[in-house]
């Protein structure tokens, strides 16, 4: 594979070891240098002896190692906007003007069914402790084989802070697709026709949380009761305590163990139609294994409950089987309804469940408060409560930082599927914005505001979109500045 290193001199800035293969098209080698100038390609001129660099065509240009590139263009912000001639509204203006106007998020480019990475990127971003966590991140992206999992981490970091300074226009991840399919060959696939194939997002989520997991180190501060090694297993990792009983023989003992997890599965059965059911139904199961006492195979009751919770749930609808006859992983499109406020409370142990009763009080308070306000806003017309100055409790047990400390969540991303198959169809981001109620609808490159309302509608039933894998964050505590002391420890 000819990857040469090179040096790319960009006014008076200079980047040594630049990695340029030129096995792939030059447009991959131009995102390198957007990612590392903010230098949009449409405004990148790309020199080497004279010869300038075409997007698609290496043409008669011969690199080597240590060669110097120049680059000349702009940042998008750096170059002078022509003032607006009239007053634009809102109802007269396209998508992207609509998504600067408002504030939205970049959208991302489709390069070819590559929305189920779009759509894992966009869920994962409201993350803040991981982006904050990629940002502290001092790794680079290697295109050259080796060290995947680093190349994924740059890739995400240098994606993400694209997205951040892009006004809401859309991004092309053409760098992490590049090392996601180096790392993972089986997204490289491609149909008969010549393009990618669709893939799984849930895979998608799951490999590169994988590569995050080696990469990212903890937050461990003092007094914890456990040290972790990466912030994937502080933020988004629960475990469980499991009981084993063997049903055929009551000689044999019971057997407790721990498992952990970084997603919980919603079951999808015929009884189950709300996803809390289907949770408990995971939490309770026969598997067969051999018995040690009977000498044979027999069934057993596993019986599991949740003894930590992490700050970030994650949970999956199992909606995908695999079909022989068909050789696809069939979707069942049955409407399972979920929330957008999560108590999981009576999924976990009974410890745990003492350790969660003192914040659940201080919610309980709070709410009883608020029902007060109103009830005095009510009897003095429109006098309005006084207002302090508000902060946000802890979130976490102070022995375990990035645990959720009440058992309480709410609802931060949905990542949908539409169509019959995870291997066909379209994957679609849903997000809300932090501190709001306000919620976008994130297909590819189309950033569009929605309502909770629609949010809910993605509970399944048909052939819209049907929520895959939901993100609940954990739900924060207003808390009056000097009046009111959180006590975090057990």
């Amino acid at each position: 594979m000819p990857i040469f290193k090179v040096k790319v001199k960009w006014g008076k800035e200079v980047f040594n070891d630049v990695e340029a293969n030129t096995d792939e098209d030059p447009i991959l080698f131009k995102a390198q240098l957007f990612a590392l100038t903010g230098v949009q390609n449409e405004r990148q001129k790309v020199m080497l002896k004279g010869a300038t660099l075409k997007d698609n065509d290496w043409g008669n240009i011969q690199l080597k190692n240590g060669a110097v590139v120049l680059l000349m263009g702009s940042k998008e912000e750096d170059v002078p906007n022509e003032p607006k001639q009239k007053p634009v509204f809102v109802e007269d203006m396209n998508e992207e003007e609509l998504a600067s106007a408002l504030d939205f998020p970049s959208g991302l480019t489709n390069l070819g069914n590559t929305c189920y990475m779009n759509a894992t990127i966009q869920c994962l971003k409201t993350v803040p402790e991981l982006c904050d966590a990629l940002k502290e991140y001092k790794g680079e992206v290697s295109l050259s084989g080796g060290m995947l999992a680093g190349s994924v981490t740059a890739a995400l970091r240098d994606l993400y802070s694209a997205m951040d300074r892009g006004n809401g226009s859309s991004i092309p991840p053409f760098i992490l697709l590049q090392v996601l399919h180096a790392a993972f060959p089986r997204f490289a696939e491609k149909s008969s026709h010549g393009g990618f194939q669709q893939q799984d997002a849930n895979e998608c989520w799951t490999e590169i949380l994988r590569m995050l997991q080696q990469k990212l180190q903890a937050k461990n501060g003092v007094n914890q009761s456990r040290q972790y090694s990466s912030i994937i297993d502080q933020y988004f990792g629960g475990r469980f305590t499991c009981e084993l009983k063997c049903t055929e023989s009551e000689e044999e003992p019971v057997t407790t163990s721990e498992e952990s997890f970084l997603q919980l599965s919603c079951f999808i059965s015929q009884e189950v139609k709300y996803m809390h059911s289907g949770l408990l139904s995971r939490l309770n199961e026969q598997i067969t294994k051999h018995s040690p006492s009977l000498g044979r195979d027999a069934i057993y009751s596993k019986s599991s409950k949740i003894n930590r919770l992490p700050a970030y749930l994650s949970i999956q609808f199992v909606r995908f089987f695999y079909k022989e006859k068909e050789s696809i992983n069939a979707k069942i499109l049955k409407d399972i309804k979920f929330q957008l406020n999560l108590d999981v409370f009576d999924l976990c142990s009974p410890e745990l469940q003492q350790k969660l009763i003192p914040m659940r009080n201080k919610f309980k308070e709070y709410e009883d408060r608020k029902i007060e306000e109103v009830k005095v806003v009510k009897k003095q017309g429109n006098a309005e409560v006084e207002k302090t100055d508000v902060k946000k409790a802890p979130y976490w047990f102070e022995d375990d930082i990035g645990s959720n400390n009440s058992g309480y969540y709410e609802l931060q991303a949905v990542l949908t599927h539409k169509g019959r198959s995870s291997g066909s169809g379209h994957y679609v981001g849903w997000t809300r914005k932090p501190g709001t109620n306000q919620w976008l609808q994130l297909d590819d490159d189309k950033v569009t505001p929605i309502s909770e309302e629609d949010v809910l509608k993605l509970s399944g039933g048909g052939d819209w979109h049907c929520a895959y894998v939901l993100l609940y964050g954990p739900r924060l505590l207003e808390i009056n500045d000097g009046t009111d002391k959180m006590d975090t420890t057990v």
